[in-house]
């Protein structure tokens, strides 16, 4: 199971036999296999879309990743501060820095904070990285009138938002800064297609700047909009 990059590009993203396991206690500790021997070489500037059926492990390569989980053999390294890392065996700090500068991940849903307007939580990162508030929330408002977000909500909390409009906003705070490397999970599953269009416009602006991109995408016109390359994974099965 290979997806190796061209041998021109450089890859920021380099995996080599990674394996990941889970351990079902409610089923007599049985063992899951989700993950095993991946291969995967990622270069700047490329989406590679993880294909598969529902149980192949798609999320959680991307949480494996973004080390949300740990894996429990292989390497998995990425190019942070111009070196190579291995996520697998990174500290907390160093996890840390990699999230803020290095690797932004889209998930399905947005992860509401209380009492926080919407302009402010899709600002976070750029306000975070230093740049002055205004310019922060004018970009903010900016990336929120394309993905077609009512100007009128932009000032309230997201917590009773529909779910595409919250979709929307966490799709706003993951492209607002320009991650070398970008994680999305299912990022359209709950728009309509003129807000998909406009994702699938932000991830390829993205991959011509030179994002590295691996994505998760069951609508099929998206995906062949988006795809430089497919991954094909298969379910693993308990032991």
């Amino acid at each position: 199971m290979s997806a190796i990059s061209p041998a021109c590009s450089t890859p920021v993203i380099r995996i080599r036999g990674l394996a990941k396991t889970f351990i079902l206690h409610h089923q007599q500790g049985a063992v899951l296999r989700v993950l095993q021997d991946i291969d995967l070489d990622l270069a700047a500037g490329e989406c590679l879309v993880l294909h598969g059926a529902s149980g192949a492990g798609k999320s959680t390569l991307l949480r494996t990743i973004y080390a949300n989980y740990r894996s429990q053999c292989g390497s998995l390294e990425i190019v942070h501060r111009g070196r190579w890392l291995d996520i697998g065996r990174a500290g907390t700090r160093e996890l840390l820095d990699v999230r803020r500068e290095t690797m932004g991940y889209v998930s399905q849903f947005l992860r509401v904070i209380p009492r926080v307007r919407a302009l402010d939580i899709v600002a976070e990162p750029l306000l975070a990285d230093g740049m002055p508030g205004e310019l922060a929330r004018d970009a903010a408002a900016g990336l929120l009138a394309r993905l077609n977000v009512p100007e009128k909500l932009w000032t309230l909390p997201p917590a009773t938002f529909s779910g595409g409009e919250q979709q929307r906003i966490n799709i706003a705070r993951g492209f607002i800064r320009e991650f070398p490397i970008l994680l999305l999970d299912e990022p359209t599953a709950a728009l309509d297609a003129v807000n998909r269009s406009v994702v699938a416009d932000l991830i390829q602006e993205a991959c011509r700047r030179g994002t590295a991109i691996i994505g998760i995408f069951h609508d099929e016109e998206i995906r062949a909009r988006v795809a430089t390359r497919l991954f094909r994974l298969q379910a693993q099965m308990a032991a």
